[in-house]
């Protein structure tokens, strides 16, 4: 480290770094008077020639784009020039490089469109959705004259993010003003990708409520393709309407919908056939797909056996009231089997696990668990309820309900509705102090279990004897048995290392 009274430091290892990139030579160590000097022309030399760099890789990448890579721009982030209303009257502005449809009530359907008609097309783009707001973006349509207004329709790429009407089905296709819903379809499979049911659960899983979303369309020929964030969604073949125009929507609201917002960004388009992308088979239960595998993903549960779990006061995994059976660990009502934990413990991870629950249940997953002779079981426990039907969710301060922090934090009351005999997930995301809970999707509370803030409500709850409760270094899963029927499956973790 070179050191000078007054002047910040630079470490020789930076200092090499910037040598080899700007393939200027640095001056060897000079006494402290005469070094400050030679830094500042070392450095001042440095910024020419990467700035000289900077300019010639802009400029060839300007060149280069809309050509090369066959993209162009859809939006010139800065205004609406030379595009078109259709449909309704909703308020469409520009603010910070995105689009802002702003919902308006006593309006049909509005639609903001480019100009141009696309037929055969790469459309990627960037979404961000109230809620409570329906939205789509429509493709190859065309519209209708009415009296008073153009009635658009045609594919529409569904945006539907709320978890008040639970049905995930973003990047789904729709017939607007035609056939109506055309992908998801009703299927006897439950393992085929456009199976509804398949679709809402993955629709919980890759939504990102509140937040941007990425979009990518592909049609070409009579194939429409569609992907929200990086994950396959729609896969339908159709040739009713080869060409027509672009459109994004604000739906129609109700009053209890005046101002909600949808925000467009990002627009690109790819003109021209397309080879319509391979999309995978949906990974069967208890299987992790290519790219979770390249996350960093691994099965906390094999899916077969008991395999890396055991019982909480016991080093093997309990006899009776567990079964394990097509790819779905339960816990039992009839008999009590004990709590069950993994046998590794863990720190900083993300963890995921689908689960269902019976009428009534009560069950949790448990993290930062310890086992010595004062505190077994005792950890963090992410809620898992029957909130409808079950005493506790009324208690508390509603910190006993499903996608809670147990006895201590109640989750957002926006979370989605849990109901008996479907299926459900629950993420855990837990970085260094800082911990969040998703309930499909859908973050139910956060907190820093080392804040003052924390610290005081461990003091008001159950917990308040446990020596440093909440601030273990690290410690094991658990699947609670509470004596309800409670089954869970794609139990997964990704660990995170600092």
């Amino acid at each position: 480290m070179l050191r000078r009274p007054g002047v910040r430091t630079i470490p020789i290892r930076t200092l090499r770094r910037m040598e080899f990139f700007s393939g200027l030579k640095l001056p060897p160590p000079h006494p402290v008077g005469r070094l400050h000097g030679l830094m500042c022309k070392f450095i001042l030399s440095i910024t020419s020639a990467l700035m000289g760099c900077l300019a010639f890789a802009t400029a060839s990448l300007n060149a280069q784009s809309g050509t090369a890579s066959g993209w162009t721009p859809l939006f010139n982030g800065k205004d609406l020039d030379g595009w078109v209303q259709r449909g309704g009257k909703a308020k469409y502005t520009v603010e910070n490089g995105a689009i802002v449809g702003t919902a308006i009530p006593g309006t049909p359907n509005s639609f903001i469109c480019p100009p141009k008609n696309y037929s055969d097309f790469e459309l990627q783009l960037e979404f961000k959705c109230d809620p409570d707001l329906n939205s789509g973006v429509q493709i190859r349509s065309q519209s209708k004259k009415l009296k008073d207004r153009e009635q658009p329709f045609g594919y529409q790429v569904e945006i539907d993010m709320s978890a008040k009407n639970n049905r995930w089905w973003a990047a789904g296709i729709f017939d607007e003003g035609r056939r109506g819903w055309l992908f998801p379809k009703k299927s006897k499979d439950k393992n085929d990708i456009s199976h509804q049911k398949f679709f809402t659960d993955q629709g919980r899983k890759v939504s990102r409520q509140n937040e941007w979303n990425s979009l990518h369309i592909i049609a070409s020929g009579d194939s429409i393709q569609t992907f929200l964030n990086g994950i396959p969604r729609a896969s339908l073949k159709d040739g009713l309407t080869k060409s027509g125009f672009i459109g994004l929507q604000v739906h129609s609201v109700s009053k209890n919908g005046t101002g909600k917002q949808i925000r467009f960004r990002n627009l690109r388009i790819k003109e021209g056939t397309v080879t319509p992308a391979s999309i995978p088979a949906p990974a069967a239960d208890n299987q992790l797909t290519a790219a979770e595998k390249a996350d960093g993903w691994k099965l906390l549960w094999n899916g077969v056996d008991s395999t890396g779990w055991r019982g909480i006061r016991s080093e093997t995994f309990p006899a009776k009231g567990w079964e394990i059976k097509n790819g779905i660990i339960s816990v039992l009502a009839a008999d009590k089997g004990g709590d069950i934990i993994t046998e590794k413990r863990y720190s900083s991870f993300e963890l995921s696990a689908d689960f269902k629950i019976s009428p009534k249940a009560n069950s949790g997953i448990k993290y930062f668990v310890q086992t010595g002779p004062k505190n077994t079981g005792i950890g963090h426990e992410f809620q898992v309820l029957d909130d409808l039907r079950h005493p506790d969710a009324t208690r508390h301060n509603n910190t006993r309900t499903v996608g809670g922090l147990y006895d201590l934090i109640a989750p957002d009351p926006n979370k989605p509705l849990i109901t008996p005999g479907g299926w459900h997930n629950a993420r855990i995301l837990v970085v260094g102090n800082k911990v969040t809970h998703y309930l499909d999707g859908f973050k139910t509370l956060e907190y820093d279990r080392f804040s003052d803030a924390f610290l005081a409500l461990v003091k008001q709850s159950k917990f308040k004897d446990i020596e440093k409760f909440g601030q273990w270094e690290d410690g094991h899963i658990l699947l609670q048995d509470h004596n309800d029927r409670v089954s869970y499956k794609n139990i997964k973790i990704r660990e995170i290392t600092k």
